[in-house]
């Protein structure tokens, strides 16, 4: 897979994508001068897909990163999965298509209501993490670090790959990586992610 562009990442370089991640604790490798698609291309040519799906959790914009923790949250569901697990997820693709603060503290709301141990509850963390206040309404607002919506992504992803088949991670992470790399550039993801 080679990457051409991506459109709606608006990082100026590639280390302030390694200080995001770097904050959340997430290493990636040196950059040097390289561009960003230029470093994505050499993580991809290097199959590092673990190293380039952290890369994409922090260079997406919020609301393009959360669709893409969706995307690979609902390619990954499992059959029976509990209703918090799908209200979760219905309530971070409702705050992408609809980024109302009332929608994204729903997706906190309903990110709780689960055990965190699903793509689904991290997508609906990572909405509630996209920006705002991290305290209750009327108390004083505590803004959410720029960050954290990546690791909430990175998360989503991740476990989303390791869920079920770990032994295919790394094949998943190829077919998540081809997602994301669409919706950066304005697509859905959802052509190229099989669903």
């Amino acid at each position: 897979m080679q990457v051409e562009q991506l459109a709606k990442v608006t990082a100026a370089n590639v280390e302030e994508v390694r200080a995001l991640a770097a904050a959340g604790a997430f290493e990636l490798p040196a950059a040097g001068e390289l561009t960003p698609v230029q470093y994505l291309n050499g993580l991809l040519a290097a199959r590092d897909y673990g190293a380039a799906v952290k890369f994409l959790a922090f260079a997406l914009p919020p609301r393009e990163g959360v669709w893409w923790a969706c995307t690979c949250a609902r390619l990954e569901l499992e059959e029976g999965a509990s209703k918090a697990v799908l209200a979760a997820l219905q309530a971070a693709e409702t705050w992408v298509r609809y980024p109302t603060e009332d929608n994204r503290r729903a997706a906190m709301a309903c990110a709780q209501a689960t055990d965190f141990r699903s793509p689904a509850s991290w997508a609906a963390v990572a909405a509630f993490w996209s920006g705002g206040s991290m305290a209750p309404p009327g108390l004083p607002e505590i803004p959410a670090a720029a960050h954290l919506v990546g690791v909430a992504v990175a998360g989503a992803v991740a476990l989303a790959a390791v869920l079920s088949e770990p032994q295919r991670a790394d094949e998943k992470r190829e077919r998540y990586l081809a997602a994301a790399i669409d919706i950066a550039n304005g697509g859905s993801g959802r052509k190229l992610s099989g669903g």
